[in-house]
């Protein structure tokens, strides 16, 4: 079918389907089958052969899930994409594919807690090693590059931190030193920044978030700009180790994403108010924001990214204490370690979903045990507020009686 369109908006409704195909089916059917079959053997040989395409087996693809490949490539301007069960599964998928025994990942300096463990399994079982790197400038990635460095793995905004790596900077060392860039774009999805776009070769995301956007689905994307480096990988890594995705959730997944853009704008938008919010409060030691003009890399976010996107991570004062405190003091915000669901969510990234790293690692990453991430959902501003305010003069309450009992 001819390409009809141009915009983010319509494609994430539209890419990938022709319903004259499917006996003018208006919603993508949902293919829910392991195998397909042949007309003949000498066709079923073909297929196998590479000689012709169609349907084989839905570990190796299936037509529900192709859609949501064929519309998350174009939405972020790549050449083709995979569908995993998880985020990560295509985290575990590219660094298998990428990597040999004896090689080096370099990181940003933060990452998420997962991706961290799998790291540390692929340093202690087949001596692939890491390291982290602030990336702040050419001379501090270039003192962390080894000889044996194949590729640089980088979260833009890191999770939880929120900081902002500068995509051009590291597209610029990596071109010298020729490495491979992935680039982990849960935290924006891609109707708010592009990586690709930026010199990146890989983007990722945890599909269970921003993309599908309604709390029931775990799924992972990866999308490349070379076409046939991404079906090897398909055809290797994704069909060897078999961390597929089902057409069920591919399905749930379509659903979700027709609405993604009117999302992300609500999600972007109330993150700013509870920005402005928390700002006002005496409890809050720091907020971490990317289009808060505080920000260290305010400038760079607003380069690379269309909005500042629903994560917000603020410090608390009191340390984890007070943290769970106000945590539990929430009535309408929820605690749950997940984030781009249509519901508000908020938690500890030092004993939840950054627990598995060291402390002094996590120290190294700025995540306090005063440090809250907060996922702004689409509920209206005001009540959210107003959940805010009252957690807070519970807190406020209770802390000042404990001091008071201590005197």
């Amino acid at each position: 079918m001819e390409n009809k369109y141009s915009k983010k908006e319509t494609v994430v409704v539209h890419k990938g389907y022709d319903s004259s195909q499917h006996h003018g089916s208006l919603s993508i059917p949902l293919y829910q089958t392991s195998t397909f079959a042949f007309d003949t053997a000498e066709q079923g040989e073909r297929r196998f052969a590479g000689e012709e395409s169609g349907n084989i087996y839905s570990r190796l693809g299936n037509p529900t899930v192709r859609v949501l490949e064929e519309r998350i490539a174009e939405l972020e301007n790549g050449q083709s994409a995979l569908a995993f069960g998880s985020g990560m599964a295509a985290v575990s998928a590219i660094l298998i594919h990428l990597t040999k025994t004896g090689d080096h990942i370099l990181c940003s300096r933060g990452i998420y807690g997962c991706t961290f463990g799998l790291l540390e399994m692929m340093q202690e079982k087949y001596n692939i090693t890491h390291s982290f790197n602030a990336m702040s400038t050419e001379q501090e990635m270039e003192a962390s590059i080894r000889p044996e460095t194949v590729c640089i793995y980088v979260e833009t905004p890191i999770n939880p931190t929120m900081e902002i790596v500068d995509l051009e900077l590291v597209y610029k060392v990596a071109q010298k030193h020729g490495l491979k860039i992935i680039v982990d774009n849960t935290f924006s999805s891609p109707y708010l920044q592009n990586p690709l776009d930026f010199g990146a070769d890989y983007v990722l995301h945890s599909a269970t978030k921003y993309i599908n956007g309604h709390g029931d689905v775990v799924a992972g994307l990866l999308v490349g700009q070379d076409a046939e480096d991404m079906m090897n990988l398909r055809m290797t890594v994704q069909k060897d180790v078999g961390g597929i995705m089902s057409p069920f959730d591919a399905w749930l997944i379509i659903r979700g994403m027709k609405t993604l853009h009117v999302r992300m704008d609500r999600h972007s938008e109330n993150a700013q108010k509870l920005v402005t919010y928390l700002q006002s409060s005496s409890l809050v030691k720091n907020i971490f924001y990317p289009f808060d003009p505080s920000h260290p890399q305010y400038e760079i976010a607003k380069k690379q990214m269309k909005a500042g996107g629903g994560l917000i991570s603020f410090e608390i004062q009191g340390g984890k204490e007070m943290a769970q405190y106000f945590m539990n003091a929430l009535q309408l915000i929820k605690i749950a370690v997940s984030l781009g669901d249509a519901e508000t969510l908020i938690q500890h990234p030092a004993s939840m979903t950054h627990s598995v790293i060291p402390e002094s690692e996590r120290e190294k990453m700025g995540i306090t045990n005063s440090l809250l991430r907060l996922s702004s959902g689409l509920e209206h501003p005001d009540d959210l507020i107003a959940d805010l305010k009252q957690a807070f003069t519970k807190v406020e309450t209770h802390f000042a009686k404990t001091m008071y009992k201590n005197i």
